[in-house]
């Protein structure tokens, strides 16, 4: 099964990073967050992707087409160029790097790898977001359900502390709580191909052209996901995830 990566976005709320490099790639350890988001998949036994690029995607083509030779051992003809491989170490992932479009809204880019992806089922998640939601139990939850799509749903951390009041006086005092009892699409996504009858083309959203509209015909489904989840859209949520990762054990980190 395919599995789609959005990673073309300009990703301004972290523009300290981004100016120089596409949000998917700020590295979180020594590896971009897409190589993350990637590691998580292929535990599940999906390794065969599609990188929707947009905004310095070039950036992300250097990587990949460097990634393989920077993690094995090499033999260089200088007169020919050729190049052998020694005990290559790098994953063993399909990808496949496609340019769809600098403005290009996010259904739009799904709508532009339509001719690779219109024939099964497939998946699609951001290039900014890690969580160690179940991926098979997250298909077998969209098989069961029969709907053309189904969404991921998450409640978010909250960003500052909640205060609770009894009259002026503060009766509780939560350093980190949990955002209410709210959920938003955290990303992990299941289709159907047939979602393609929604989207038109490179203006369209993912939210507003095809989530909306799916929901408003009983076609979404939602697989609550409790556990860990988190986005990295500002330089907090950055040191956040480097802080999991330095612990030595991150949430998100289902492979060993």
């Amino acid at each position: 099964m395919k599995v789609v990566i959005l990673a073309g976005g300009l990703g301004t709320r972290l523009a300290e990073e981004t100016e120089i490099i596409p949000k998917p790639m700020v590295e979180i350890g020594d590896r971009p967050l897409l190589w993350h988001i990637m590691k998580i998949y292929a535990y599940y036994g999906f390794n065969d992707f599609f990188i929707a690029l947009g905004y310095k995607g070039d950036y992300i083509k250097r990587y990949f087409l460097d990634y393989c030779h920077l993690n094995s051992s090499m033999t260089i003809n200088l007169k020919n160029g050729h190049i052998d491989t020694h005990d290559n170490k790098a994953e063993d992932w399909q990808i496949h790097l496609m340019d769809t479009g600098l403005d290009t809204m996010t259904g739009g880019r799904i709508k532009r790898l339509q001719p690779w992806l219109e024939n099964e089922t497939f998946m699609v998640t951001y290039g900014d977001g890690v969580s160690n939601v179940n991926i098979k139990e997250l298909l077998k939850f969209h098989k069961s359900h029969k709907c053309l799509a189904t969404v991921t749903a998450v409640r978010p951390p909250a960003r500052f502390g909640g205060l609770m009041f009894k009259g002026d006086l503060v009766e509780e005092f939560t350093e980190k709580p949990q955002a209410g009892e709210g959920w938003i699409n955290g990303g992990f996504l299941i289709f159907e191909p047939e979602i393609f009858d929604y989207l038109k083309g490179d203006d369209d959203g993912l939210e507003v052209a095809l989530l909306e509209k799916l929901a408003g015909k009983g076609q979404l489904a939602a697989y609550r996901h409790y556990d860990f989840w988190q986005c990295m859209d500002t330089l907090r949520d950055k040191y956040r995830l480097k802080e999991l990762w330095d612990s030595g054990n991150p949430p998100w980190r289902v492979w060993n």
